[in-house]
């Protein structure tokens, strides 16, 4: 090492810790007084925590105001308040500087997990954690009781600097039951009243361009927050309350008669939910967040290796309606070896049998009378593509052990439970006790009819993907997934985790000519804006929602898209904004993916490839066709070689995409 190389590294040394002791100072004297201030490590972000009558807390970035002082406390039945008239005991702090190593990697394999915390020790047997990093905060209660508590309420408010822009998801049924498919209405704060509630995550963007995102993480064994307006600047949380009577409506709703005052009983001694700020300075900063993962419980289970995320040859989306075959279609033996011949064919790893291949939906144990479950295993064993069966939550509810079983000893690699469409405690539950039951006996969960992801994926890897989005399956019967919905969404719900969208459509409509078909859907927007969902959507289970038949009928474009990964080392956010357009890139191992889709626009966007280094790749690209703006299903593929000093134009049609898989040159 050259003397000068040493004379850094010794100062680098020197100013680390400098920097810490700074840190702890300023802890320290601020512990003294009435308010508690808590940095980020770069410095950019600042809490201050008041302990006046009641617990509050503040929030600014770059010395612009986000958030001005909002209550935060628990109401117990056993008279116990945390957060009212805090008496702080003592405050200790930590500044974490490590790397989460992620078993299941949505966005990213390597996640530096850097902040500052400090937390407040208070009398009568409970504490709060307040968090700093670099991208966001967050903050949590902590309470030691013995005995098991009944929680009445929690207070979460959120009291904004100024009238801000907000992207909520339309929330409309007073008793939460949702299967969570929200549209978004993009608006002002002060019009979203205290009639409205909003599932999170939940957008709100400063006149600067400053973006917080709202979410939860490490819920367990506890509701759902909701969102409601108060006709002004600011926002509180409501909670579902536990069920106490209810009847079944139909073989998978239920008519409530009879609710608690409580939201919750659990354990006295617990950790409870993270409440949690994602903030970016610009949009883009929302497509790289892992706040959500960052914030989970680690992961438990020991034996990870049997974990295999993948595509998937989905039926439901196309009605099994394959055609040009010399049998019957249908929910049965033939129609679904087809579709192991199509996976095997293009080296997707799974095929999914949906809603329909029980003797009814609640008798899970019993395939079909056309259907011979064991040889379709057996045959799709031979082919090297696994098997992942639907169920209904409430079925698989009363007979778990029995059902996941049977599933294990037929050869299935997993199961998609659908139709939960709750978020009260018991509901929580149910999602972890399937978890950890499908993972005892080495299979995946896919979860449909659900709330956005809280961190369960981390806590147990197996947990491979989360639906709680408008997606694809809409088309079939409405017109509300645009171009404009599908590049909101990787600003607002993908923010908290991988989404089970079910990109893939082959049949695309470009402006006005689009319409709604159940059983040969098509898609609104260009292929090429399809083929870009596979980069620029987080599904580690990631589905080819359309039919076989008509993939093959396209070969060159199917093979594009099964070539592109479902799990990534590195993302990186190029460019993007809340519902104009958004552009990424991936990479897994040696090669880079890009993908950008737009709205109803079409425009132009320079990108930069210095991401590449100084390295020369094969670049393959699949982009809108001359005359995708009538024709949507219109693309054109090419290759050229590049290297990180260039920059390109991508040209994207109106609903259009652009997407290339680049592949290093040695």
């Amino acid at each position: 090492m050259s003397t000068y190389a040493q004379k850094r590294l010794l100062i680098r040394t020197l100013l680390r810790p400098l920097g810490m002791v700074c840190f702890f100072m300023l802890l320290f004297a601020a512990a003294h007084a009435k308010d508690i201030q808590l940095r980020s490590p770069d410095s950019r972000i600042l809490v201050t925590i008041s302990t006046g009558t009641d617990l509050r807390w503040s929030v600014e970035y770059n010395g612009e105001k986000l958030l001005l002082p909002s209550r935060l406390a628990l109401s117990f039945s056993n008279g116990m308040q945390p957060g009212i008239q805090p008496q702080v005991a003592s405050t200790k702090t930590r500044a974490v500087n490590s790397v989460i190593e992620a078993i299941v990697p949505v966005k990213s394999r390597l996640i530096p997990d850097v902040f500052n915390e400090v937390r407040l020790n208070c009398k009568g047997n409970y504490a709060v954690v307040f968090r700093a990093y670099n991208d966001g905060v967050a903050y949590r209660f902590e309470t030691a009781v013995r005995d098991s508590v009944l929680v009445n309420a929690e207070t979460i408010e959120f009291n904004f600097a100024a009238n801000n822009r907000v992207v909520w998801p339309i929330e409309t049924d007073p008793d939460y039951q949702s299967h969570f498919e929200s549209l978004y209405k993009d608006t002002a704060i002060a019009s979203f009243t205290d009639k409205q509630h909003a599932a999170l995550p939940f957008l709100t963007q400063t006149s600067s361009g400053v973006n917080m995102l709202i979410s939860e993480s490490d819920l367990y064994d506890y509701p759902n927050a909701f969102l409601y307006g108060t006709g002004g600047n600011a926002v509180t949380a409501r909670f579902p309350k536990v069920i106490l009577e209810s009847t079944r409506r139909g073989d998978r709703g239920i008519r409530i008669s009879k609710l608690a005052d409580h939201i919750a009983k659990t354990s006295g001694t617990r950790s409870f939910p993270w409440r949690s700020i994602a903030i970016t300075p610009d949009d883009k900063g929302l497509l790289e967040t892992n706040l959500t993962y960052k914030l989970a419980s680690p992961n438990v289970l020991t034996n990870t290796g049997w974990i295999k995320p993948g595509k998937v040859a989905w039926d439901w989306w196309n009605a099994n309606n394959v055609y040009g075959v010399n049998f019957k279609a249908g929910i049965n033996t033939d129609t679904y070896k087809y579709y192991v011949d199509f996976a095997a064919a293009y080296g997707l790893e799974y095929i999914i049998l949906d809603e329909g291949w029980t003797r009814t939906t609640l008798d899970l144990m019993h395939a079909n009378d056309q259907l011979d479950i064991k040889e379709l295993i057996r045959y799709a064993n031979t082919k090297k593509v696994g098997v992942i069966l639907w169920v209904l939550w409430n079925g698989l509810n009363e007979n778990m052990d029995a059902i996941l079983d049977q599933y294990a000893a037929w050869g299935a690699k997993g199961i998609k439970v659908d139709f939960m469409a709750r978020a009260d405690q018991y509901m929580v539950n149910f999602y972890e006790r399937s978890a950890v039951a499908t993972a005892k006996r080495n299979l995946l969960i896919d979860f449909h009819g659900a709330y956005k992801p809280v961190g369960l994926n981390r806590k147990y890897p197996n947990v491979i993907n989360y639906e709680g989005v408008r997606g694809l399956e809409n088309d079939k019967w409405s017109t509300d997934i645009t171009p404009t919905h599908d590049v909101t969404l990787p600003f607002t719900r993908m923010a908290a985790g991988p989404m089970d969208y079910t990109p893939g459509a082959m049949r695309n409509a470009a402006a006005g000519n689009y319409h709604p078909v159940f059983t040969e859907p098509m898609s609104q927007g260009t292929r090429a804006h399809q083929v870009a969902m596979y980069v620029l959507y987080d599904a580690p289970l990631q589905m080819l929602s359309d039919n076989p038949s008509t993939y093959l009928r396209d070969t060159a474009c199917t093979a594009f898209m099964a070539q592109i990964p479902t799990v990534w080392d590195t993302t990186i956010a190029l460019d993007g904004k809340v519902g104009q357009y958004a552009v990424v890139a991936k990479k897994r191992g040696t090669s880079w993916y890009i993908g950008a889709m737009t709205n109803w626009s079409a425009r132009n966007l320079p990108v930069s490839l210095s991401f590449l280094g100084n390295k020369k790749y094969s670049m393959q690209l699949l982009k809108d066709g001359i005359n995708a703006d009538r024709v949507g299903s219109d693309y054109s593929l090419d290759r050229q070689e590049v290297t990180g000093s260039q920059t390109i134009n991508l040209s994207l049609s109106k609903g259009g995409g652009w997407c290339a898989v680049l592949k290093e040159l040695q």
